[in-house]
């Protein structure tokens, strides 16, 4: 369904849960892999989900230096709103950047 969304804004390029990691199964919520962006949802923000506990942020935290050494770029978001409307809000923002 988001998908969906994104092709009708016109977001191509963009795939989601891409695994990124030779090895580790982590996965990037939305990526670009020709650009190698990717850009994580911090779920969770107001209500201390696993993003904000202490060996959740760790976590992230090996997970994203990782995705940097293997040449990509990590752009973390915070969802705006209900639905999915806003991550292509965001995406859309991305893309321009990337122009």
């Amino acid at each position: 369904m988001l998908q969906a969304k994104l092709d009708a804004a016109g977001l191509t390029g963009w795939q989601t849960e891409f695994r990124f990691h030779p090895v580790r199964r982590w996965r990037f919520d939305f990526a670009h892999p020709e650009k190698r962006v990717a850009v994580e949802i911090e779920g969770g923000v107001f209500i201390r989900g696993r993003h904000n506990r202490p060996s959740g942020f760790i976590a992230d935290c090996e997970k994203y230096n990782e995705a940097v050494k293997l040449g990509w770029r990590v752009l973390r978001v915070v969802p705006r709103g209900k639905g999915d409307l806003w991550a292509v809000e965001a995406l859309l923002m991305v893309n321009e950047v990337l122009k």
